[in-house]
């Protein structure tokens, strides 16, 4: 019966309608009848996140159970060797699944989920990790592994691909992401999925994700941005504002002495107990009626919703 809930709520998420549509879309409709046809190996591959422990046939025999449990499935079949799903794994290519992201991943989140909203800001952030692969030849000269410490060294360990993405911190849905080889940087993989910021949208991030030109990338899709800064950039003080923050202005890092108009946004500096230093978010949030300081600090601590989303994807889905 678990099975049967489990591979009901891939249909529910996935419609067989949508399947279709993607497919086609993606030119991956096949041409004659096969064992395997395109639509059951999207949703093989959507079934090997759920049942990420088991082998190919046994995922297969779950998934068709599943199916037949909800009358989605009625021709008798055997189920096909791993020969046989690698190659049609193959056939379908990364295109289709990549496109159903797109078309169904979106924040969930209504006006009543807890921890989902501050204020009128559906709040989300970004952040990056990355994955271990199989340890193929093939995969090693696409991704690379990770490097050494000392110069000379080998590079050891699985490959690993890394990944940047998006979440919405009250239900830990991912809704955007993209995915790279390791020595691409995470500012470079960040561009990828800004398109899938809103207006109405507050988006979280720590200080690995600061450059002028990423802030004002993100900044220019409508949603606003609570993102902390290094310790030792330069934020001159342009308005005190009763709630203890205050503007300040940006600049690039090529103008080291602010020939040029920065971006203007607000900061805030706060401390917390037990830690040394002084935290500094600036925010596109000018207005400390709308946003005071003592609140904003206490809401840069729910970036780590990103990390609890790791640990259940690494960890208990993985």
């Amino acid at each position: 019966m678990s099975d049967r809930v489990a591979v009901g709520v891939l249909t529910q998420a996935f419609p067989q309608s949508l399947v279709d549509e993607v497919l086609a879309e993606t030119g991956r409709v096949q041409q004659r009848n096969r064992l395997l046809p395109a639509r059951l190996v999207v949703y093989f591959v959507l079934a090997m996140c759920l049942f990420s422990g088991q082998s190919y046939e046994e995922v297969a025999r779950l998934l068709t159970a599943g199916l037949q449990g909800a009358r989605r499935w009625r021709a008798s079949w055997v189920v096909p060797s791993t020969a046989a799903i690698w190659k049609a794994r193959s056939r379908l290519g990364v295109a289709p699944l990549r496109q159903l992201f797109a078309r169904v991943c979106r924040p969930v989140a209504a006006p009543d989920t807890q921890g989902a909203f501050y204020r009128d800001w559906r709040l989300t952030a970004i952040d990056g990790t990355t994955f271990d692969l199989p340890d193929t030849r093939a995969n090693v000269e696409a991704f690379g592994r990770p490097p050494r410490s000392g110069r000379g060294e080998q590079d050891v360990g699985y490959p690993q691909l890394r990944m940047v993405g998006l979440v919405e911190c009250g239900t830990h849905a991912v809704f955007g992401a993209a995915i790279a080889a390791l020595r691409t940087g995470e500012q470079t993989l960040a561009r990828a999925v800004l398109g899938s910021l809103r207006p109405g949208m507050l988006l979280l991030a720590d200080r690995g994700f600061y450059s002028v030109d990423l802030w004002r990338e993100a900044a220019g899709t409508g949603a606003d941005l609570l993102w902390r800064v290094r310790k030792d950039l330069v934020l001159p003080v342009i308005e005190q504002l009763p709630d203890g923050s205050y503007l300040t202005e940006i600049f690039d890092r090529s103008d080291i002495h602010h020939t040029r108009r920065g971006v203007p946004v607000r900061a805030v500096e706060y401390a917390i107990a037990g830690h040394e230093g002084v935290y500094r978010p600036i925010t596109t949030i000018p207005d400390p009626g709308k946003a005071p300081a003592a609140e904003l600090a206490a809401l840069y601590a729910q970036r780590w919703e990103f990390e609890s989303t790791l640990d259940e994807i690494k960890t208990h889905l993985g």
